[in-house]
């Protein structure tokens, strides 16, 4: 029988970790939302700092969850669309997002999830954060 991998809780706990201590240590009174979802879109963790609004907690789901179920980044992919004449509406998946911030994340070439952030003044500063966490799991 045939398997493929997925995310252990040791990585999922290691980057949730990780983005915890960076985003404390780099800017503590700028609260952050981070999310890693499942390959198929499924949160499987999820963590919001205090005082957060509620659009960046729902976005952080929405960029690991469109970083995963497109299986592309979520800025890149936002980008790819817009090269296309196309906006994420088009898709027809009320959770997509077009923010920079969610990280596909692969192994052996097979998507096991995706990774997210939001709440950053930045796309790039959300998608930074992310990929602490990502670098986390892959330790």
């Amino acid at each position: 029988m045939a398997t493929k991998p997925t995310l252990s809780t040791e990585q999922v706990t290691a980057a949730m970790d990780a983005m915890l201590a960076s985003a404390k240590a780099d800017a503590p009174n700028e609260p952050v939302a981070m999310a890693i979802v499942d390959a198929g879109g499924e949160l499987v963790a999820y963590l919001t700092m205090d005082n957060l609004r509620i659009f960046s907690r729902r976005h952080a789901v929405r960029k690991a969850y469109t970083a995963a179920v497109m299986g592309q980044d979520s800025g890149a992919h936002a980008a790819r669309l817009a090269e296309q004449g196309r906006g994420i509406a088009d898709l027809g998946d009320p959770r997509f997002t077009h923010g920079q911030g969610g990280l596909v994340i692969m192994q052996d070439g097979v998507i096991l999830g995706g990774i997210g952030v939001g709440g950053y003044p930045s796309g790039q500063r959300d998608e930074d954060l992310s990929r602490v966490g990502l670098n986390a799991m892959n330790a």
